[in-house]
């Protein structure tokens, strides 16, 4: 895992631990060029971690980043 989502995983996890959706949606929407839709099931899967960490929030960025190659 990169530091560039490793940090992007700290950031968000910080708008979302302040229950500052509003602000996390912005940031996925501008720094990591998220749609919304995707925005919204990364912020679910986020929620529903048993124990969030910036590692856990990161593998799920990287899972949303990764685009199907056919």
């Amino acid at each position: 895992m990169s530091a560039t989502w490793k940090y992007q995983a700290q950031r968000l996890k910080q708008l979302i631990d302040a229950n500052s959706v509003t602000q996390a949606h912005l940031y996925m929407e501008r720094l990591l060029l998220f749609p919304i839709d995707i925005q919204d099931r990364i912020i679910e899967d986020i929620s529903h971690l048993p124990h969030c960490n910036s590692d856990a929030v990161a593998t799920i960025l990287g899972h949303y980043s990764i685009q199907d190659l056919k």
